[in-house]
């Protein structure tokens, strides 16, 4: 599994607290918005300053903060059909947007390495990579942890590896790892800025 590239986005896999819910934004994606959000790819809250819109959630920048993860949207199309999609397509007009993420931060995530990475990267900190692909075909995304984004010492990444996934051919130092990964940098803490 981890010889092969097969990147599949940021998966929950295990839940602290118990609770597997992803939130629930009404009107949480802006009609229009001009990119494609897949499920699995890193989103955090728009502001003025990221581009995005108050109140609404976008795709997530190679570095930075990061809120969680998307996991699918539904919403009324200009037809009056209601839609209920894995991902949301870039451009699409719509009204009662419902977008649905996780953004519990004691969330553990699942996401393959861009290439091969050793035990000893355990606690370290790591950027995305390949952040915005993905598949409209399935809605997935296939974003990947970049190794070579590795914060150097006493610096912040996105995500901080916890483990290795457990599954059989998945091991340290194969080419693709599958790793745990909590994230490091998020906009729920830090020194308060009024959003504008």
């Amino acid at each position: 599994m981890s010889a092969t590239n097969a990147p599949f986005g940021l998966r929950p896999s295990f839940f602290p607290t118990g609770l597997e819910r992803a939130q629930a934004i009404t009107n949480g994606i802006t009609s229009g918005y001009s990119s494609n959000i897949l499920k699995g790819q890193p989103v955090v809250y728009g502001t003025t300053a990221n581009g995005g819109t108050l109140g609404t959630i976008i795709i997530a920048a190679n570095t930075g903060a990061v809120t969680g993860a998307f996991a699918g949207v539904e919403f009324t199309d200009t037809t009056g059909r209601r839609r209920v999609s894995n991902y949301w397509p870039a451009s699409t007009s719509g009204t009662n947007i419902v977008a649905y993420f996780y953004n519990d931060l004691n969330i553990v995530y699942e996401i393959q390495t861009d290439a091969t990475i050793a035990q000893t990267s355990i606690g370290n900190e790591y950027n995305f990579s390949n952040i915005a692909a993905g598949s409209t075909t399935t809605g997935l995304s296939q974003c990947t942890l970049g190794v070579s984004t590795a914060a150097g010492s006493g610096g912040q990444a996105q995500m901080r590896i916890v483990d290795i996934a457990a599954y059989p051919d998945n091991a340290w130092g194969d080419a693709y790892v599958i790793v745990r990964v909590q994230i490091a940098s998020t906009q729920f803490f830090g020194a308060y800025t009024a959003i504008a």
